[in-house]
């Protein structure tokens, strides 16, 4: 009986140590850059968001907006996923969102979804809330701008080899008046060679 535990000791061993053989897991840098399949990751969508959003609160819109000594207050719109591939676009959005709030250049209010949750806080307010706490409904600040995009996507591929292109498209739009006043996009090109490409 004792001889039968200690094989079967064994062999369970033998199988924990087998099954955790394989597996090895090193921890790197939040922000650095690793790219092992070729398609969209989060530093494609890091990069992204901090240069092209430089360059739109770089461009003269800005200073007229900035000449009526008013900071503009921008909201995310529709941010659309039209590449080959799946793209948490979540993920995107806050890194832009992040972008804007730091650069100190622009007011940033919460997106349609963000209100809705909101509004129905300060409605669960209303009869739940003491009376100096409550939030009033009709004070919200009506954003200046939207930031709308799109994210499309063109793979070549022969044999072996690989190219994936993504092309991000953003528009500033004003509320108001449905003008454009910024558009930006940035390229991203990649040469994938690998034994069995699948993409």
């Amino acid at each position: 009986m004792m001889s039968t535990i200690r094989v079967m000791s064994v062999f369970v061993a033998a199988l924990v140590i087998s099954g955790c053989s394989g597996t090895k897991v090193t921890r790197v840098a939040a922000n650095s850059t690793i790219d092992l399949s070729g398609k969209w990751n989060d530093a494609d969508s890091r990069m992204v968001s901090e240069e092209m959003l430089k360059d739109c609160l770089d461009k003269p819109w800005y200073q007229q907006w900035a000449a009526k000594s008013k900071i503009p207050t921008v909201v995310v719109g529709e941010m659309r996923n039209m590449s080959h591939e799946h793209i948490n676009m979540e993920t995107f959005i806050k890194d832009l969102e992040r972008v804007l709030v730091n650069s100190g250049k622009v007011e940033f209010v919460a997106n349609a979804q963000e209100r809705q949750a909101l509004r129905d806080e300060v409605a669960s307010q209303k009869d739940n809330a003491t009376s100096e706490t409550k939030k009033q409904s009709g004070q919200e600040i009506g954003a200046d701008l939207m930031l709308t995009g799109s994210i499309n996507s063109i793979v070549d591929q022969e044999g072996d080899e690989a190219v994936m292109f993504y092309q991000i498209d953003l528009e500033l739009i004003e509320i108001q008046s449905h003008r454009k006043i910024w558009i930006g996009d940035k390229k991203i090109k990649k040469f994938v060679e690998r034994d069995a490409v699948k993409l």
